[in-house]
């Protein structure tokens, strides 16, 4: 006779598996309306969470300049927060994936440098000031061309690190290519403000500390139907990048078209990378650290999971990111990129010394 516990076995794993799917997904929304709505709250001026529902929800509050506060200012940064987020998060999964390499991510792999240097172009050739803000006097036609030019640069430096990619199987190799490649750009983008003018200088300057307070409702209209039909893309891609994720000659023996996903891959990763940081800056870390804190919540690489896991976990982090930066209650503005690398780094971290003991991406 079967033991009792021979005969749950099936039960509780069932049982397991059930809350966990249906369980932390929930989890993940509550804790990314709490953070936006505390996003709204926070900051030099405190605004009750009450008083933010209402004045969303169109009512009137106890204050006249708190509608100002919440619909003109922080609304769109929370906002842009969470696009950023969820897009930089998608993109440094798909790269991960396409590369076998768990230390891939736009910042790291100079996709970000490449973006940079698309903007930089934009920017001495329109001679208009302020990256984020760049375009604010050329519309919304200025917006996407931002948007393009960043895309551009970043899907530049991508396929030459997929190019390498083919060549170079070490994957170490492969980052240190990827930060030449990083390092090269940003000497371009050094020699581009050389040849500018100082005020050109100082605002992109100041674009490359990060912020997602620079994004009007203007450039909103831009920035967030491309970050979301990217990420609708990048949600199709699913099941390919399952079979990715067992080899090459896998997913061509299923019938896949590796080319063409590559392609997809490649398109869709440049865009969300491009666009946050056309209108954001090159914000850094969450690429990388966003993807490996979703496989380990989750202890999968099903990418029907971990592409909306992401969104969702990237959105948070970025929210968190620009609440540390604001230091609610004060006047001070902390560089986003530093608040974000102080978050990415025990990450990354992480993921070098685990790669000692036990290997993240199948061979």
């Amino acid at each position: 006779m079967p033991s009792l516990k021979y005969k749950l076995k099936p039960i509780l794993r069932t049982f397991q598996h059930f809350s966990w799917k249906t369980l932390f997904f929930p989890t993940l929304l509550i804790t990314l309306i709490l953070t936006f709505l505390l996003d709204l709250a926070l900051g030099s001026v405190h605004i009750p969470l009450t008083q933010v529902i209402t004045i969303l929800l169109n009512g009137e509050p106890e204050k006249a300049t708190w509608t100002n506060i919440i619909l003109k200012f922080r609304l769109p940064k929370a906002l842009t927060a969470t696009l950023a987020g969820a897009a930089l998060g998608v993109s440094g999964l798909q790269m991960q994936t396409l590369f076998k390499n768990p230390l891939a991510g736009p910042f790291v792999l100079g996709i970000s440098s490449g973006a940079s240097l698309g903007v930089a172009l934009v920017v001495l050739a329109t001679s208009v000031t302020g990256a984020g803000t760049l375009f604010k006097d050329l519309g919304v036609i200025g917006d996407f061309g931002l948007v393009v030019a960043a895309s551009l640069g970043a899907a530049a430096v991508l396929g030459l690190v997929l190019l390498v990619s083919h060549r170079v199987e070490d994957t170490m190799t492969l980052l240190i290519l990827g930060l030449l490649f990083g390092y090269a750009t940003s000497a371009i983008v050094s020699i581009l403000l050389h040849l500018s003018q100082s005020q050109q200088i100082q605002s992109y300057l100041l674009w490359t500390f990060g912020s997602f307070g620079g994004v009007t409702w203007q450039q909103m209209l831009v920035l967030a139907p491309v970050v979301l039909i990217a990420l609708l893309i990048s949600l199709m891609l699913s099941k390919p990048l399952n079979a990715l994720l067992l080899g090459e000659a896998y997913a061509r023996s299923l019938g896949l078209g590796v080319e063409e996903v590559r392609f997809w891959i490649l398109i869709t990763s440049s865009i969300l990378a491009g666009a946050i940081t056309a209108f954001c800056g090159p914000i850094a870390f969450l690429g990388v650290a966003v993807p490996h804190l979703c496989r380990s919540l989750f202890n999968t690489c099903e990418h029907r999971v971990l592409v909306p896991a992401v969104t969702f976990m990237g959105a948070i982090l970025a929210l968190i990111a620009d609440l540390i930066s604001q230091l609610p209650g004060s006047e001070i503005v902390l560089p986003l990129n530093s608040v974000t690398a102080l978050i990415g780094t025990p990450v990354v971290t992480w993921v070098i010394l685990r790669r000692h003991s036990r290997t993240s991406f199948p061979k």
